[in-house]
């Protein structure tokens, strides 16, 4: 187990923990949650060795492996499975034994080095990485494409990927659905309730959280707590606490009250003097309870739109996508006020096609649009995060972009996005991705748009801010289309939902736990697709050689008796060099001596043995000899 003892933890003069001391054991999947800077990403840092307590004691078992996502991805000409599968260290360690081995002739290191590539499930890790590379939303053709090709959100994926094919003790993840969509959070959550390994899971996303983990650590006021359960189990613990907590504090307050008059009436007449001094070392040696405190940073909503046409704007029978890849076809959409629309999909069906449609970014090539007079169009997307001035304070910003309102008014304004004091006339250079985010909402808001795009608005957000947003736009007047992998967003801002496949937009009759098996069912249908296609295909008896299945097959047939037959040449290898040393043995003449009759008897009957293991491992090695030959070659 992993163990915590009195750990205190800083980031320069600034400390994030206090004295916390707690178990984590094989097996566990634990959240770690928390406000933005309480220290959550310095604790897993602690974890990996990049960063030291300031007291107490970390015990990591010594054997255990830890797993990470990497933040950077360099541009490799490295294929993406091959860069998947470098995650596990221990396989590529062997593999490049082997080689070497092989290349030696070194016949007992190579049958050592065959049960080992059996034993940590090596020849399926080609098999594995794909899968995992499948389940990241990657299609088959990317498996070879190089690294270097990918965008940095697909690069994030393919560390991810190389993170879950580490065969890890320890798996340490990192707001991990930041870069995946709806489909692919599915599946990881999947996956990660399988794993076996101890978990630690930072993420801002409830539904993730509840689904995958069964204990939730929280970093509050430099303490950390543990409480069992989900997130949800998790948050009516923490409401039960801080109400008790809040309770026991104005009960004391009362008897703080209550000694502080005595004190105040009596302490100058001198019969009641002592009285008063006791009480004033009472109230001196009262262990104070803080006040409960849960109020959020945000505060905000969306101001009236100056217009609510209806429509907003009708799509008829438009087709959209690029001159040498249409993507979507014969779209027919009318969007209205009020109307609360989630996008659901999988990865490249054309939801983003689709918003940057409706955002003007995209022209329809096909059909016709009609925006009404009044439309203003809010679009949110990751790149609208580029778009902000480095150099510029979110205050600046808001200038900018109105520059006829008052200072006060826009700084109010950005307290409600908990930009307040100096972090609103400081530079966004060094802001977090969370607080780009923040920024980039709150810059859209002023404008009073009256049909809402959002293409993935949490990323980054804290669930604080995510509660913020999901309650403003409950209250938005005008028209919203989400595409978010957040379901907890989804559930409580969409009353109707679009399905983008197969190039067509339609509704989607059902709620987001029909989606998931709507999934399911798609992949269980693209399965007996394959296999059906694998029954029809003719006979490639004759071309095995140039199939690469056909030629995997072989190998895999062959492989067992290629292990049994190398094992048994290192076993009679072995049995040889004894039988050579028992025979130098008994040609000493001096073993026959009266004095050393059992030695002899001994040495005697270890080498008729000997002999023994030696004839019937021949006959073994014969007949294994003889399988091998009956197999079709591989090549």
């Amino acid at each position: 187990m992993i163990q915590f003892k009195n750990i205190s933890l800083a980031r320069g003069a600034k400390p994030l923990i206090v004295e916390a001391s707690f178990q984590l054991h094989p097996g566990q999947k634990v959240g770690l949650t928390g406000a933005n800077g309480t220290g959550k990403s310095s604790l897993f840092a602690l974890l990996r060795g990049e960063l030291h307590q300031e007291q107490g004691d970390l015990e990591i078992p010594a054997q255990w492996v830890i797993a990470h996502v990497a933040q950077e991805t360099p541009a490799l000409n490295q294929a993406a499975i091959e860069f998947t599968q470098d995650g596990d260290a221990e396989l590529r360690q062997v593999q490049a034994a082997l080689s070497h081995a092989e290349v030696e002739h070194q016949g007992e290191r190579i049958a050592e080095l065959h049960h080992r590539l059996a034993d940590i499930d090596g020849y399926a890790a080609y098999a594995r990485a794909a899968s995992l590379l499948d389940g990241l939303g990657f299609a088959q053709a990317d498996f070879s494409r190089p690294v270097r090709d990918f965008s940095g959100g697909w690069r994030m994926r393919l560390n991810l990927a190389r993170a879950l094919m580490c065969r890890s003790d320890v798996l340490l993840l990192d707001e991990p659905t930041n870069h995946l969509d709806l489909d692919a959070v599915i599946w990881l959550e999947g996956w990660l309730r399988d794993y076996r390994g101890t978990l630690l899971l930072i993420s801002h996303d409830r539904d993730f959280l509840d689904n995958v983990v069964d204990n939730v650590l929280h970093i509050e006021r430099q303490r950390i707590t543990l409480y069992r359960g989900g997130y949800s189990d998790f948050e009516r613990q923490r409401a039960e606490k801080l109400a008790l907590q809040q309770a026991m504090f104005e009960r004391q307050q009362r008897k703080v009250a209550h000694l502080q008059s005595y004190i105040d009436r009596f302490r100058v007449q001198a019969t009641k003097a002592r009285q008063a001094q006791s009480r004033i070392k009472a109230l001196e040696r009262m262990e104070r309870v803080a006040a409960a405190h849960v109020d959020t940073p945000f505060s905000f909503s969306f101001k009236p739109p100056k217009a609510l046409p209806d429509p907003l704007t009708v799509l008829d029978k438009v087709s959209a996508g690029y001159v040498d890849k249409p993507i979507l076809q014969g779209v027919q959409l009318t969007i209205r006020p009020g109307q609360r629309i989630g996008l659901l999909g999988k990865n490249g069906a054309g939801k983003s096609t689709l918003m940057k449609l409706l955002a003007g970014e995209l022209k329809a090539g096909q059909g016709t649009r009609t925006d009404a007079k009044d439309l203003n169009i809010g679009y949110f997307a990751q790149h609208q995060l580029e778009q902000l001035r480095l150099n510029e304070s979110p205050l600046q910003h808001m200038q900018r972009l109105d520059p006829a309102t008052r200072e006060q008014d826009h700084l109010d304004y950005l307290g409600g996005f908990d930009f307040r004091g100096d972090m609103a006339k400081t530079p966004c250079e060094h802001f977090s991705g969370g607080e780009k985010s923040r920024l980039a909402l709150a810059l859209l808001i002023w404008h009073q748009p009256n049909l809402l795009l959002l293409d993935e608005p949490t990323n980054h957000l804290d669930l604080d801010m995510r509660d913020a947003l999901s309650f403003a736009l409950q209250d938005f007047t005008g028209g919203v289309i989400i595409v978010s992998h957040d379901r907890a967003l989804l559930r409580a801002t969409c009353d109707q939902f679009l399905l983008v496949t197969d190039g067509r937009v339609q509704e989607f009759d059902g709620d987001l736990d029909d989606y998931k098996q709507w999934l399911s069912n798609q992949k269980a249908q693209q399965k007996t697709a394959a296999l059906e296609a694998k029954q029809d295909a003719p006979s490639r008896a004759s071309s095995y050689a140039q199939n690469k299945a056909d030629r995997q097959a072989r190998i895999a047939a062959r492989r067992p008796i290629v292990k049994a037959i190398e094992t048994a040449e290192v076993t009679l290898a072995k049995l040889h060099a004894e039988k050579n040393l028992l025979d130098t043995r008994a040609a000493d003449n001096s073993l026959y001596e009266q004095s050393r009759r059992d030695e002899l008897q001994t040495l005697l009957i270890r080498q008729a043995a000997v002999n023994d293991e030696i004839e019937t491992l021949e006959m073994q090695w014969l007949d294994l000899q003889t399988q091998l030959e009956a197999l079709p070659p591989v090549d």
